[in-house]
């Protein structure tokens, strides 16, 4: 409770209290009975209770957010120059009022919801594209008053400057900013750039009546029908495309798998291939080499075949019986140490 609400209800209890000193004086004096010193108790009540509804028509009491504007009958212009701000003050009883104003933050709320907005129903902004196509728009417009400029407030709006001022201008500037964009523009890549477009040229239009803005905010875009099944059917073509580019990214990278797998598959058998023709290389030169070597064994020791054809024949036997007249029981090559000659194999 302030203070100017408790000298109202002071001053209505000495009313009270006066006015029943009056009622029991008059009826004291009806049944010819003496009231010592009621006429003057009377009075003194009145008169307090006059002072009291003088003092508290005279105080006034504005709450932290509150700023008032003087309306007063003792200057020429009607009002005070300068407003009063938050707390306890005096004006003068019966030749001045004041007029209180909340500086604090409001909020203008325009929705196709029902309950969201301050008008009941869709209250959307209905606006047209650059390209032709219809959209509605819901938004909040946060602002203020500004505490300087109360009094020109007062003067040209008064309380009025919400339905006549906040709700009429935002939605002009909406409809306005929103025709320079096309639809595909608002939707994805302007639409930051249409939010800030608004958001300059409302606070600059709030600022020249004496209002702050705090904030514009774009809450949501809403399409026709026709137009939503458009984008419908496009966002699905869309899909669709990227799964088939998917599938064929798919086939590509399986393609190229198989190709590195018979790529290295060809490389390993070429390898091999050339593993293996070394290898043949190397066992033809060695076997060149060994039969040069025996070759030369036998030019220069012609029993070495005889000694060596032995040792194959029986190479467990120590003692041996043969037919009279025949030096062995199987006859032995006769090699030629003059012609006989082993020739090396030709390189494959």
């Amino acid at each position: 409770m302030d203070i100017g609400t408790a000298m109202g209800g002071l001053t209505t209890l000495v009313w009270l209290v006066a006015l029943g000193l009056l009622g029991f004086l008059v009826f004291n004096v009806a049944r010819g009975q003496r009231f010592p010193g009621g006429a003057v108790m009377v009075v003194v009540a009145f008169a307090v209770a006059i002072a009291l509804t003088g003092a508290s028509a005279g105080l006034v009491f504005l709450q932290a957010d509150q700023y008032g504007v003087v309306i007063s009958a003792l200057v020429p212009t009607g009002y005070r120059d300068q407003p009063i701000g938050p707390g306890l003050h005096w004006i003068v009883p019966f030749a001045e009022s004041v007029r209180p104003y909340s500086i604090a933050k409001k909020t203008y709320t325009m929705s196709s919801s029902v309950g969201e907005g301050q008008v009941t129903g869709d209250d959307s902004v209905e606006a047209r594209t650059k390209d032709g196509q219809i959209v509605h728009i819901d938004a909040s417009v946060i602002y203020g008053i500004d505490a300087s400029k109360i009094i020109p407030l007062h003067i040209t709006w008064q309380d009025r400057y919400e339905d006549n001022l906040v709700r009429p201008t935002s939605r002009g500037i909406i409809r306005d900013m929103a025709s320079q964009y096309g639809v595909e523009e608002i939707v994805s890549t302007k639409r930051a750039d249409l939010e800030q477009q608004i958001t300059t040229a409302l606070q600059e239009k709030l600022s020249d009546n004496n209002l702050i803005l705090v904030d514009f905010v774009l809450r949501d875009i809403h399409f026709s029908d026709e137009y939503a099944a458009a984008v419908e059917q496009k966002q699905i073509a869309e899909q669709l495309a990227q799964q088939a580019a998917n599938v064929v990214e798919q086939k590509r990278q399986e393609a190229e798998q198989a190709r590195q797998v018979a790529q290295g598959q060809a490389d390993a058998a070429v390898i091999a291939s050339k593993g293996a023709a070394d290898a043949r290389l190397i066992q033809a030169e060695a076997e060149a080499k060994a039969l040069t070597l025996i070759n030369n064994a036998l030019a220069n020791n012609p029993d070495l075949l005889t000694y060596t054809y032995i040792q194959k024949l029986a190479p467990n036997v120590e003692v041996m019986y043969l037919p009279s007249g025949q030096p062995l029981l199987l006859p032995l090559p006769t090699p030629s140490t003059s012609s006989t000659t082993i020739t090396e194999p030709t390189t494959p």
